[in-house]
This record gives C-alpha cells, structure tokens and sequence, in this order.
C-alpha cells in the first residue's frame, strides 16, 4: 500500500491551527489537521470573544502588539461580518483610578495606530445623557467610549477549517496524534482515533499548534527540545440574565489594575470576566473557582446598581491561554504576543508558543511564509482579502443582508432567521437549501434545532456530540432545558450510527 503522504501536518485544531491550514491549503499545500477533541473545543472557545486591540495593553507599551492586532481588526470585520461585528465599549470614570488625561491619551494612540475605516472613533460621555448610564450606580457620572469587535470565537475556528478543508485540506477531529518521528525526509505520524483505530501518516512538515499542550506534545510526543515554552494562564467568565438592555459593553478598571467586561450575551445574559490565574493543572480539566466567581460578581456590583451574587450565576466558562513565557512577575503581565521557532533539523517542525485570537490571521500567514519555501510552494499570501465561509457579504453591510434574507425566508420565525444568518451568513442558502416552510426543516429535536440543521453541523461543520452541537456551533445550551440534551445525543447517535452503515455498504460495493 502506498504511504498517505501530506505535506503538511498540522497538530491542534483551535484558532491557531485551523488559521494556518487554511493558509497553507490555499497555497497548494497538501494538509492534514488533527485535533483530539472537537474543533475549539479549549482555549479557542473560552475566550470573551473580543476582536480587539487590546486597550490595556498600551500600559506594558506593548505598542507593536496593539498595531498589528488593530490592523487585523479591520480585516477580519470585513472576512466574515456574520460572526464578526463591532462593538462599542464604555468604561465609567472613578476619581481613585486612573487619571482623566492619561484614558484620553491612551484612547487617542488606540484610534490612531492604525487605519480605521469600519468602527466609530472615542469619545467622552455623560452618564446622565447615555443609555449606558442607566444600569450604572449613581456616583459613575462621566466615562469613555470607544470600538472594537465581537466574534463568535468557536465559529471563527470551525469556518477556517472549512475554508481550509475546501482548499483541499484533510480535517480529522477526535484524532490523537500519538507518535512522531523524523526520517530521512518525512515525519511518520501515528494517529489514535476515537473509535480506538490506529493509522499511521507521513508528512514533510509538521506544525505544532497545540495550544496549551505545545510544551507537552515536544516533550512527550514530537521528542524535540525548544528554547521557548508557554506559561498557562487560566480565564475564567461567568454568565447570568441580562443585567442592562442597550446594545452597548463595558470596560471595568478595578482597583487591583485588572480590567473586567460586561457584554451583552445571546440576547437574554450579561457575560462577565475575565480572570488571569496561573494554572498548573490539566488543560482539559480546567474549570472556574469559587473564589473566581466571587471576585467577577465583586467587580460588577462595584458598578452597577443590580447586584449578583453566585447563585445568580446561570453558566461559567474557563479556558487555559498558552501564552509565550516572557518571565512578567504576574499572570497580568505576560505578553499575548506570540512567537514562531521554525526547527529544520531534518524535516521542518514548526511550533506555535502564544497570540490570541485577533491575531491568528498574521500569525498563520507568517508560519506559512517560513515553511512554504522549505516546500516547494511559492504561491503568495491570500488570507487578507479572502471571506471565511459565509462572509462574501456585499460591502459587509451585515444589516442590508438580514433585510434580503427577510423578503427570501418571510417564512422563517424572525429569532430563527436572525440566528441562521450570524452562525452561517450566506451559507444559509445551503443550510436551508429548497426548504419553502418550517416543516420542510424536518423535526425539531431540541428548542430552536431542527433535524436540517443538524445534519448540516454533522456533514459540513465535523459536529458528532450534543455540546459540538449547543455549545460551540451555538449557543443554544443557554437556551435550553438541560433536560433536552439527552434527545439530540440520541438523534445524533442513531444518525451517525446510520452514515457509518451507509459508509461500509458503499465501500463493500467499491
């Protein structure tokens, strides 16, 4: 049998490696993707889902870092409006922070490091003429405005590895990759699959996009020492019912320096955090402290007038951020910059160690312009002005698109509509496909999730479990009877046991 060879493996299926298979598959690249989990199934889903410059972190003069992620702001806005849109910030002034003059300048250097021509620039504000003033505890009385973007950080993953897989890149979720070792001029692989298979691949070049297992997967699997690592910072948010109805988030400086969010989530919940906590445990085991909890619902009764307290808490979310080890005395400090050692002792290994998710786009770009000479490929970068899937939005005017979709699906409850249209923007005409009422969907088998839709997340998003299903593809989790999970683990069981029936009859008869 002929050996299955790539010239590519990429190990990690989070923003980081799903942006550089995309990048590398539209080269002419030859790729394979592993990821052990689910697409985004860590980090990639655990963040507070923010397309931003990274206000903060012009305090560490981290001026480099703030450009580069604000250039990227605007790309991305415009590669995929569906799932990207801006939002405006507000941050309520207090007297015992930091000063008046100091916000100013930095909002001044955050609108003008780089070119902006989608969001709306800062500004003062009086709480006692904005709707952000409303939920706010009387003595906030003046504060600042500014913009940045919202991403649906977990779909933002999953279309770059569709981009990538219609490029031509193989995509194996729930793939371990369990050995690899240099021959003379190729990596040989081993792959453990979900359903206990092993395999074995080649492939002239591997990327190490692990995330937090980056350190791990050198050591313990790929055998090959680094001269740098990654210091894990755990993040944690909680989730509870809406505590402000206007379309606006907030920006909370604490006295301890570190800055919290409130954004609005889903429509009916408030998002709330992040915390920054050195982590030394299991990456997949991670999970959101008492005391965590404490000081998020600490922090926003600081400033609004609606108080909270853990049992008003409906849903958590923990990540672990890999983020490069700079040696910064505390969690806070450690730069989200990111690093890209190229090792060429024998076949290429690339490793990833930090960046965020604002930056994946450059970060991909640039791991592909090391490895694409060592492999022949000389094609040149494309990603910048590429829509992901579902974002080729005339003039991404998201508003006008919605209203077309209107007319087309009249239909369509509207929550629906609106729903289709941001997870799946204009691939919504494939979702749907010659579907001219509700029935025609199939079967609703949890709230909000008809049997279409479900297949579609199985067949083009690599979906197989009920949180692929409502947690990171959607929401819907939030929305639900915890009751009802049982009923899409059931449906997506039997059709799953059904395709693989359908697959070995088909290969019986090849």
């Amino acid at each position: 049998m002929d050996k299955l060879m790539y010239d590519l493996l990429v190990i990690g299926g989070g923003i980081n490696g799903a942006g550089i298979a995309r990048d590398a598959a539209g080269r002419g690249l030859s790729v394979l993707l592993c990821e052990k989990d689910d697409l985004a199934s860590h980090t990639s889903s655990a963040s507070t889902k923010l397309i931003h410059g990274g206000l903060r972190y012009l305090e560490h003069y981290e001026f480099g870092l703030v450009r580069k992620a604000l250039q990227e702001r605007e790309v991305l806005l415009r590669a995929a409006p569906h799932i990207i849109w801006p939002l405006r910030f507000v941050m309520p002034h207090a007297a015992d922070q930091r000063p008046e003059w100091m916000i100013r300048t930095g909002l001044f250097l955050y609108d003008y490091l780089a070119k902006r021509e989608l969001l709306p620039g800062a500004q003062t504000i009086s709480f006692a003429k904005h709707p952000s003033g409303v939920p706010l505890k009387p003595g906030f009385k003046r504060g600042f405005a500014y913009s940045d973007g919202w991403v649906q950080d977990a779909r933002l993953v999953v279309l770059n590895a569709m981009d990538a897989h219609e490029h031509g890149a193989t995509i194996m979720t729930r793939t371990a990759v369990t050995g690899a070792r240099r021959e003379a001029k190729s990596w040989r692989i081993e792959l453990h699959h979900a359903d206990g298979r092993e395999q074995t691949v080649f492939a002239r070049a591997v990327v190490n996009a692990a995330g937090p297992w980056v350190d791990r997967l050198l050591r313990d699997v790929i055998d090959t020492p680094s001269s740098h690592s990654v210091r894990l910072v755990k993040g944690s948010h909680i989730i509870v019912r809406k505590l402000f109805d206007h379309p606006f988030a907030y920006i909370f400086q604490n006295p301890d320096k570190r800055i919290i969010f409130a954004i609005p989530f889903e429509g009916e919940f408030t998002l709330i955090g992040t915390t920054d906590i050195e982590y030394h445990g299991d990456p997949a085991a991670v999970q959101i402290d008492p005391d965590e909890i404490d000081y998020l619902c600490q922090m926003s009764n600081r400033y609004f007038a609606q108080q909270i307290s853990p049992t008003d808490v409906v849903a958590t979310m923990s990540g672990v951020r890999p983020l490069l080890d700079d040696e910064s005395s505390s969690a806070a400090k450690v730069t989200r910059d990111y690093s890209l050692e190229l090792n060429t002792d024998g076949p290429p290994l690339l490793s990833v160690f930090g960046g965020k998710i604002t930056t994946y786009r450059k970060l991909a770009e640039q791991a592909v312009d090391q490895l694409a000479p060592l492999l022949g490929s000389t094609r040149p970068t494309w990603t910048a002005t590429a829509p992901l899937p579902g974002g080729d939005i005339a003039d991404a005017d998201f508003n006008r698109f919605f209203a077309d979709l209107q007319q087309r699906y009249d239909w369509l409850p509207e929550a629906l509509l609106l729903r289709y249209a941001r997870a799946y923007g204009t691939r919504i005409k494939t979702l749907l496909g010659k579907a001219r009422c509700l029935s025609d969907l199939g079967a609703q088998i949890v709230p909000g999730l008809y049997e279409a839709e479900a297949r579609y997340l199985v067949e083009v998003e690599w979906a197989q479990r009920a949180d692929d299903v409502l947690w990171r593809r959607s929401k819907l989790q939030l929305h639900i009877d915890p009751a009802n999970v049982p009923l899409l683990e059931n449906w997506l069981a039997d059709y799953l046991a059904r395709k693989d029936l359908n697959a070995h009859r088909r290969s019986r008869v090849a």
